[in-house]
């Protein structure tokens, strides 16, 4: 890319602006989620500052508050973010001017957004600084979003913070419906999924069915699943 490394930088500013609508807002969802499971103020927002990761925030104060047990809570968010595996090596690949503490740097900070932003960039536009610029603006977004939420959570009404709860189903949801789009066996599995899960719930804890299911059917995914083509019309 053009230009010195201030340039760079402010340019992946500018490219990341349009995402704080959508962060602040579900910053704020998890924040409200997070009080109402029995964080602090403190433990909220150090949660943002150390994950970082949306889904697997409200995934684990939801299973908090269910009762579920510290390693049932790291596997389960663990494998939810299983994909940023692919996300992060992606985005460093791009990465032809950064050292190893930026690519490091880089990669705590690749969500969904940000990889969507980068990686449908120009190739003369992925710098390290770029990248930079983009994970500057979401972070911030998200943390602001915490911070707000996890303050006004003392100020609203009780019955208001609990209905914040559906935002967990929301954000799956939203991340899910995409991929279903034209691929039957994609939905059938999501089927299997639940059903597995409610059958599981009667012998297992619903921390440790969730994980044993996603698990399960995640396997029988890999022979039955072509996440890659549009099995709408085959026989």
């Amino acid at each position: 890319m053009k230009g010195n490394k201030k340039t760079q930088y402010l340019s992946g500013i500018k490219a990341a602006v349009p995402v704080i609508l959508g962060f602040v807002p579900v910053g704020i969802a998890y924040a409200l989620m997070a009080r109402q499971a029995g964080f602090t103020v403190a433990q909220t927002c150090g949660m943002s500052l150390a994950v970082f990761a949306g889904a697997s925030q409200m995934m684990a104060v939801g299973m908090y508050e269910q009762g579920a047990g510290l390693i049932a809570i790291i596997i389960a968010t663990f494998i939810l973010n299983l994909r940023h595996f692919i996300m992060s090596t992606c985005v460093i690949n791009r990465m032809k001017d950064a050292d190893t503490k930026t690519r490091l740097l880089a990669a705590f900070g690749v969500t969904d957004e940000s990889f969507a932003l980068f990686s449908t960039e120009e190739e003369k536009k992925c710098s390290a600084m770029y990248f930079l610029g983009l994970i500057t603006v979401t972070y911030l977004s998200w943390n602001a979003g915490t911070l707000m939420g996890a303050v006004a959570s003392d100020f609203l009404p009780p019955i208001l913070t609990a209905s914040l709860g559906i935002a967990l189903y929301a954000i799956f949801i939203a991340i899910l419906t995409p991929n279903l789009t034209g691929n039957l066996r994609l939905g059938i599995l999501v089927i299997l999924t639940a059903v597995c899960n409610s059958i599981l719930t009667n012998f297992v804890s619903s921390s440790w069915s969730l994980i044993i299911s996603t698990l399960l059917c995640a396997f029988i995914g890999i022979f039955f699943v072509d996440l890659g083509g549009n099995d709408a019309g085959e026989h």
